[in-house]
């Protein structure tokens, strides 16, 4: 039996993609291996059909995380008995390249984003610069290469010459499923005021609380609609800075936080919402290009989305008609320009909750039907899973 080492930077808590790879290649015979390491506070990890290990750190964050977990990471995977090493993502594609290079072994790599040009990356040339070395001189020696989207991998070629296999992030089919698709009768009403026909809608922003994700636009559009409710699952580098803005506004009691969620507590809670939100701003290619995995969640938990006008998410809502476009977030957030911005944000959501609302059953049914037939891992994983029954190439 094949033994591979599968390598992230994350505690593995609620790295879903990953999981569902690491479980993909089980079934098909792989001993696996999964490493990330070990936060404070993080927890137990349930039974999976693949071995773990997280590693305790003694720094957490900047330049020496990633040279301490890198380090660690190459020495495990060089005296280890793998015969494939695979690197997710840029910050463990150095150590994963090393080991491979002096043990002659074949290596994988799944770029979840366009490392180099995350947000928090804007800039700071010289550590966009670090990245993109990596990048440059790691690349070619991989056996194969993975991305989400189309958009990634065009961008990966044009950069580096590499071709990209893509494998969207998509959940496993029916695991989000509420019973029947949702279509929540109570919100049917053809009266044209919206205030008096709905009341208690719920919108649900789930994934990670970072920087350009709409965050505290979500938050101020909410003293405009006072018949809804907004539910924000998800840990991230400002959940406690949104959490203390919306502490002082006062509609803070339709705000809920519920900080990391597990998998399992997630999907019914997906399920209930009546409105999903994904806003992004547009911080650079690595937003512009992005297909949130739960554009597909939202689609799969019958649930209609309000996205952000970019590419990838355009792609999506427009083959499958699950959810409406809106515009990018603006960068200024004082002043008139913004205020309008939020006033037009509030009657999209009115707009969209009208529209969902008011269309016959077996319309919204067939819609999210065809999206469940398609938008999901069964169907997405033959993707990873040929690449792995070919004969490995080496580089």
């Amino acid at each position: 039996m094949s033994r591979i080492i599968i390598a992230v930077t994350n505690d593995l808590a609620t790295d879903q993609r990953v999981d569902r790879t690491c479980r993909a290649l089980a079934e098909e015979g792989w001993r696996v291996t999964l490493v990330g390491r070990r936060l404070h506070g993080s927890p137990a990890l349930a039974p999976r059909p693949y071995g773990t290990r997280r590693m305790r750190l003694l720094f957490r964050r900047s330049a020496l995380f990633y040279a301490e977990y890198n380090i660690r990471l190459f020495l495990l995977m060089l005296f280890s008995r793998a015969d494939a090493f695979f690197a997710n993502d840029t910050d463990t594609l150095l150590a994963a390249t090393l080991a491979s290079r002096l043990r002659h072994k074949s290596l994988y790599y799944d770029a979840h984003e366009l490392f180099p040009d995350v947000p928090e990356l804007q800039g700071r040339p010289r550590v966009q610069a670090v990245w993109k070395w990596v990048e440059r001189t790691s690349l070619p020696h991989v056996t194969h290469a993975f991305t989400v989207c189309q958009s990634v991998a065009d961008e990966y070629r044009r950069r580096y010459g590499v071709d990209m296999t893509v494998v969207r992030n998509v959940p496993i089919k029916g695991e989000n499923m509420n019973g029947e698709l949702k279509k929540n009768e109570k919100n049917v009403n053809t009266n044209d005021n919206l205030q008096s026909s709905i009341s208690n809608f719920r919108l649900l922003y789930q994934g990670a609380v970072n920087i350009g994700r709409g965050i505290r636009e979500m938050v101020d559009v909410m003293e405009l609609l006072p018949e809804c409710h907004l539910v924000v699952a998800g840990d991230g580098d400002v959940l406690e800075e949104m959490k203390q803005y919306s502490a002082t506004r006062p509609w803070h009691d339709r705000v809920e936080f519920l900080g990391r969620v597990q998998p399992d507590r997630l999907r019914p809670l997906t399920a209930q919402a009546d409105l999903g939100l994904c806003l992004l701003e547009d911080l650079g290619l690595n937003y512009r290009y992005s297909l949130p995995n739960r554009i597909a969640d939202f689609a799969q938990a019958g649930v209609p989305v309000l996205a952000t006008d970019f590419p990838e998410i355009h792609r999506v809502i427009e083959e499958y008609d699950t959810g409406t476009l809106f515009e990018p977030l603006p960068a200024d957030k004082s002043g008139d320009t913004y205020r309008q911005y939020i006033a037009r944000l509030a009657e999209a959501v009115r707009t969209a909750l009208r529209y969902w609302s008011e269309m016959p059953p077996e319309e919204y049914r067939r819609r999210f039907t065809k999206a469940g037939e398609e938008l999901n891992w069964q169907h997405e994983k033959y993707q990873l899973i040929n690449v792995f029954r070919s004969p490995a190439k080496h580089p």
